[in-house]
């Protein structure tokens, strides 16, 4: 039998340097004991350097050797240098290196060559107990006997050490959290405060924004599992205490919430995310998943800044609404890459799966349904192109998905609403200290109960985003980014509904990488004429993040 390499690396650094193989062809993917596992050969002078764990584990793949003569590093002019060459002649039980030596040409301790010659011994124990005692000699038997008198104290320290790193590593199996799960998470701790008045909106006058300076955090713990080693369960669990700053009695706008103002957890952890993820031959991979699953899982988003956790502050600035927000929760999604240049996506998402009441369900309620190309010219320039078909039934209409007007999130005052969206990403990496980018997006929306006469509205949206990598110190970013929320440009046949002025988002970070894992993030982004109303004061809101991944 022999073992691999792996399992040596995996016992080795209390025991030996070197390590030898049983080599028997017929029982070759059968496991070993570990006891079996450090076996080596003879030498008289223990002076010489044992090479360490951390050299040996670079070495290349170890080949099977089946004489002795062959291994350069140990001296053939010992008595037992030469016993044990015709042991293992004969049963074949040490492999090497594929060059012949160990490291260096170096000779082996007293100790290495018990290691080698235990290797013979269990061998030997081995082909006795199979009943072929009868290719045992006497002679060998004989020369077995002297060899264990000679290296007895050698080797009583090995198996005792080798007993001691069973037991350790029968406790860490017992004791590891999954063999097919890894755990990791994020943690976010968030201050901010807003500077202005509240906007005029929804018919309401403009006033004292009661915004306080507030301190919240959000924690997710991600558990991802495989089975093949291509495919991928991801679970998620969240807790927060986060606040949406756009209600009523505090900035009363959209376009002021942050990254991370989703609905307060009440800090009790729940699912909000579950998927699974498997390729389809070479070129292809599907997506399946049940829960908290957004338009952005299932197509690509070019932006640096599209993470909340190390990248923008606010919410328009993670990814454009148009074509990476709409009704989503549960999602079946695939994507094809023709070449190296080309990739689509396509997906259906739909936001109350589990309900089986009239106008919900997988097919009956609000849903999103995509296409996206992808092209990337080169390793530096990328773009894309999509379209979103979305439905809201009624009293569920959020077209802009929380961002740009309330005009523009909901025209029609709750009916049930279908809007066609196109989006267009583009991203350059000019060189490794400056990228630039943006987006573009387009909606035409209309009401269910349109007899067809009726114009649809437009809603527009963009931002031109410019990236630092590396600012001022290696492995930090900075980032700038101005654009124009989600804006209702044409009311089609009621002027009303159009916008009547023009808001603009700016927005500046610069994020500290203090490690691999944590970051400090200051940002300041500022909306003139919120709600794109030109009687509401600029708003500015400040934030400090700090990040914690695990």
């Amino acid at each position: 039998m022999k073992i691999t390499f792996n399992k040596f690396v995996k016992y080795a650094p209390s025991v030996l340097s070197i390590t030898l193989f049983i080599a028997n062809p017929a029982e070759a993917n059968r496991p070993i004991q570990i006891s079996q596992a450090f076996r080596s050969l003879p030498i008289d002078d223990p002076s010489l350097e044992i090479p360490s764990v951390s050299e040996l584990a670079v070495e290349e793949a170890i080949d099977q050797v089946t004489s002795v003569s062959q291994l350069s590093d140990v001296q053939p002019t010992d008595w037992a240098f030469q016993a044990l060459q015709s042991l293992v002649e004969r049963y074949g039980c040490i492999a090497g290196y594929p060059n012949g030596t160990y490291k260096g040409n170096r000779a082996m301790t007293r100790f290495e060559f018990a290691a080698g010659l235990n290797a013979c011994l269990d061998r030997i124990t081995e082909l006795t107990a199979a009943a072929t005692s009868n290719l045992v000699t006497r002679e060998d038997l004989a020369i077995l006997q002297r060899l264990q008198e000679e290296f007895a104290t050698e080797l009583a320290v090995l198996r005792g050490r080798i007993d001691s790193l069973e037991a350790r590593t029968a406790e860490l199996e017992n004791n590891q959290f999954s063999t097919t799960t890894k755990l990791n998470g994020e943690i976010l701790f968030w201050l901010s405060d807003t500077l202005g008045e509240r906007a005029n909106a929804r018919g309401e006058s403009s006033g004292n924004n009661k915004t306080q300076t507030f301190f919240s955090y959000r924690t997710w713990l991600h558990f991802e599992s495989s089975f093949t080693g291509e495919d991928l369960l991801f679970t998620r669990l969240q807790a927060n205490n986060t606040y949406d700053l756009s209600e009523p009695d505090l900035t009363n706008t959209l376009m002021t919430r942050t990254a991370i103002d989703e609905a307060d957890s009440n800090d009790n952890f729940g699912i909000d995310l579950m998927f699974y993820q498997f390729p389809i031959g070479d070129r292809a991979q599907a997506i399946i998943g049940p829960i908290g699953v957004d338009l952005d899982d299932v197509s690509t988003v070019l932006s640096p800044f599209a993470e909340e956790g190390d990248g923008t502050i606010s919410r328009f600035g993670r990814r454009n609404p148009t074509s990476f927000r709409g009704p989503a929760n549960a999602a079946l999604g695939f994507s094809y890459a023709f070449n190296d240049m080309f990739m689509v996506n396509v997906a259906y998402l739909t936001d109350d799966p589990a309900n089986p009441a009239e106008g919900a369900g997988a097919f009956n309620g609000a849903y999103s349904a995509l296409g996206q190309l992808i092209i990337e010219p080169n390793d530096t320039l990328a773009f894309t192109l999509g379209y979103v078909r979305k439905y809201w039934g009624k009293d569920g209409v959020d077209i802009t998905n929380g961002t740009g007007s309330f005009k523009a999130q909901d025209p029609f005052d709750g009916l049930s609403t279908t809007a066609d969206n196109v989006g267009l990403q583009a991203h350059w990496r000019v060189n490794e200290k400056f990228e630039i980018g943006g987006w573009f997006g387009s909606t035409w929306a209309r009401p269910e109960t349109s007899n067809g006469d009726e114009d649809d509205i437009t809603i527009i949206n963009g931002m031109l985003y410019f990236a630092f990598p590396d600012l001022l110190i290696e492995g930090n970013l900075g980032g700038l980014m101005v654009g124009v929320p989600p804006i209702v440009t044409d009311g089609g046949d009621d002027d009303s509904l159009k916008d009547d002025d023009t808001s603009i988002h700016i927005e500046a970070i610069y994020r500290f990488q203090i490690n691999d894992n944590i970051s400090l993030t200051p940002g300041l982004f500022v909306i003139t004429n919120p709600n794109h109303d030109d009687v509401n004061d600029t708003i500015w809101i400040s934030t400090f993040r700090t990040q914690f991944v695990f």
